[in-house]
């Protein structure tokens, strides 16, 4: 067939596993357990599926208005998409276009290289240290920029602010992109730091933080030369990328600054009992900074953990890649979907 000569073949992403059957603990995907404000299901009330016959505002005025009164932002200094995966593919276009490589860790979110071979961007990726963490000194070279997620994911240790700065001061010729989607669980905001150099972009999400993984929510933010740059792309490959509902719904839920910290808290106090709980069983891992914890056993090999708790019901991610192949990464659930994981951890090690 000649004609696969001409297709674009990448290896694909695979996203954590959507399990169908019921009565489960999913702790794969990083996904808040507690439901988002409840000035959202006010706004779903006020949703008409007439609506639904309109294109949506291609400017998504309302929702970019929200994201800049909550981070004290001007309009022109926030850009949104379809998550932050859809934010992030939309930064790789815009300006990861040098004919120098675009670096990354060894060990980081596995959407970087795809998006990378797909859009045939030369990249090449640093090693993180014996205890998974970024180097910035490692990023003092030439390159065609910078993107790494902070914390770091899959293995949720945190760079501190004065690190990330370093990174961006030490190479103001690239455009750094801070993947922020766990910040909220412990790290602070390299935010304010886009008023001091011109090459940094911040990206966050509603999945994680704000508890809207199912409506595909994010949101990048830099000065306004950048966020132009990155909206020309945007309506040159799809001007609606954003839904009503996302538009209106993600606007109710950045309004509710309590109802997101109190949530964010609850978690935070979560995994701090579940750190305590894991070294009880005789883990060994990395304080996190994002909300979930990445653990390996001495003496239980993480496939066999993994495949035990599935067939408990009990899901976790398991990385089939060098240098993490023993560990698994656990979302931080609920104190009873905790409680349930614990127990079952201690047939399978205790």
């Amino acid at each position: 067939m000649g004609w696969e000569n001409n297709v674009r073949k990448v290896v694909p992403y695979t996203p954590g596993e959507q399990p169908r059957v019921k009565d489960i603990v999913k702790l794969n995907t990083n996904e808040n357990p507690y439901p988002p404000s409840p000035r959202v299901a006010e706004a779903l009330k006020e949703l008409s599926v007439n609506d639904l016959r309109l294109y949506p505002d291609p400017k998504a005025e309302a929702l970019v208005s929200a994201v800049a009164r909550a981070y004290g932002l001007k309009e022109s200094e926030v850009f949104v998409g379809v998550g932050s995966d859809d934010v992030l593919a939309m930064l790789f276009m815009t300006f990861f276009n040098s004919e120098e490589k675009v670096i990354f860790p060894d060990i980081t979110y596995s959407f970087y290289d795809v998006w990378a071979e797909m859009l045939r961007i030369p990249y090449e990726t640093i090693p993180l240290d014996e205890h998974f963490k970024i180097v910035p000194g490692d990023y003092k070279r030439p390159n065609g920029g910078i993107v790494f997620p902070n914390p770091n994911a899959p293995t949720g240790a945190l760079l501190p602010l004065s690190a990330v700065e370093e990174i961006v001061a030490a190479n103001p010729d690239s455009v750094v992109i801070v993947d922020e989607a766990y910040i909220d669980f412990g790290g602070v905001s390299a935010l304010p730091l886009i008023r001091k150099y011109d090459n940094l972009v911040i990206a966050q999400t509603f999945s994680k933080s704000r508890s809207m993984a199912g409506l595909r929510v994010g949101f990048a933010m830099g000065n306004e030369k950048l966020i132009k740059y990155l909206n020309d792309v945007k309506y040159s490959f799809n001007s609606y990328t954003m839904n009503r509902p996302a538009l209106i719904l993600g606007a109710a839920e950045v309004s509710d600054r309590e109802h997101f910290r109190e949530n964010c808290a609850k978690i935070m106090r979560t995994r701090a009992e579940s750190e305590r709980r894991f070294r009880e069983l005789g883990f060994v891992f990395e304080p996190s900074s994002a909300n979930f914890i990445f653990v390996s056993h001495p003496r239980v090999p993480a496939k066999v953990i993994f495949d035990y708790l599935r067939e408990k019901r009990i899901f976790v991610r398991w990385f089939d890649k060098p240098r993490i192949s023993n560990y698994l990464r656990v979302t931080v659930g609920t104190d009873a979907e905790m409680d349930r994981l614990f127990a079952a951890l201690k047939e399978v090690v205790g």
